[in-house]
């Protein structure tokens, strides 16, 4: 079925949402900005005392359009007030076109999460809830409902990235899913606790890190958490882009991009094996579709640069990929077709 795309409205909405949520961060800005260089990139931070010590915060990768609104920072704050109100005109828009909105429950959670720095610090939602967010990014309307909505939240980080940023969360996402009643899930090391589930819903929240062999639980500095490590989730990690969950005026978080989505979810689809699985492949295999329809339409460059990439990764990434597609034979033209 040929995707349906959303009204030239919605997609400009859409987009100036996500412009004003970027810079509401950046009003927040109350010191001077300093650079750290790391690996051959650039990370910025803002330094400023408080009481007798200098803090320094994490603000992001160095990049041009981060710098312009970091400049401007004076300005934006005082343009604050309307902003909000701009922001929550939008939201009603987004709502009246159709968007599918975010439920109080993951709504809530988000913003916690977004407010304690959880997305500043390199914390990315993936999963089903971070599909459900492609929409306003890809101007696409998703009909499939149970497709997009999920109690469950996943959390991924690299590893090195939350060790090397020198900086923690607000407030301990622990401490946070306690007050939404979120209970631990005991692991074979209590102290190794990377999953949470809600007694009164059965929301599952995990929080998750990329493997290189072995799948064990890490820790992640940055966010003040422990993960369960996952083979191919650098793959989907690299290069995020920000993002606006529709819960009252707009959470601000940051997602995969959508091309890496779509190729990751071909690759998980065939990991999962018999049983419960079976339906999550099928889901898996469902939003990949979606993707790469929308994406080979649109973003033709970027899918088959993500999909090249993959591929060149080894036997067993191809051999994974290959066995989905072999499934989905529509899909499987169309990746050929990038070519």
């Amino acid at each position: 079925m040929e995707p349906v795309s959303l009204s030239r409205s919605a997609v400009v909405a859409y987009q100036d949402l996500l412009r004003l949520h970027l810079d509401e961060r950046a009003a927040s800005l109350m010191g001077s900005i300093e650079e750290r260089h790391r690996n051959g990139r650039v990370y910025l931070y803002e330094r400023f005392r408080i009481g007798t010590e200098m803090v320094s915060r994490y603000l992001g990768e160095d990049r041009p359009e981060l710098r312009a609104r970091l400049e401007k920072a004076e300005t934006l704050k005082q343009q604050s007030e309307g902003r909000r109100q701009r922001m929550s005109q939008l939201a009603r828009t987004l709502r009246a076109e159709g968007l599918l909105t975010t439920d109080r429950d993951t709504g809530s959670l988000l913003l916690a999460f977004s407010r304690a720095g959880v997305f500043r610090l390199g914390g990315t939602l993936v999963g089903t809830s971070a599909y459900g967010l492609y929409q306003g990014e890809l101007g696409a309307r998703m009909d499939a409902e149970e497709l997009a909505q999920t109690g469950d939240i996943d959390i991924a980080s690299f590893g090195r990235l939350s060790v090397a940023l020198d900086d923690t969360v607000e407030e301990s996402p622990a401490d946070i899913l306690n007050v939404l009643k979120f209970d631990p899930v005991p692991g074979i090391n209590d102290r190794q606790v990377w999953r949470w589930r809600q007694s009164h819903s059965d929301a599952i929240v995990e929080f998750l890190t990329p493997a290189f062999g072995e799948e064990s639980v890490k820790p992640l500095p940055a966010l003040g958490v422990s993960a369960q490590g996952l083979n191919y989730l650098n793959f989907l990690l690299a290069d995020p882009i920000q993002a606006v969950a529709l819960y009252r005026s707009g959470v601000l978080v940051q997602v995969p991009r959508p091309e890496r989505f779509a190729i990751h979810k071909l690759i998980v689809a065939d990991r999962r094996q018999g049983g419960p699985d079976q339906i999550k492949a099928r889901k898996d295999r469902a939003q990949a579709a979606f993707l790469v329809a929308v994406l080979a339409q649109d973003r033709p460059d970027d899918l088959a640069e993500a999909y090249e990439d993959a591929l060149s990764r080894g036997p067993r990434w191809r051999e994974r990929i290959g066995a989905s597609l072999k499934r989905m034979p529509e899909t499987a033209g169309v990746m050929k077709g990038l070519g």
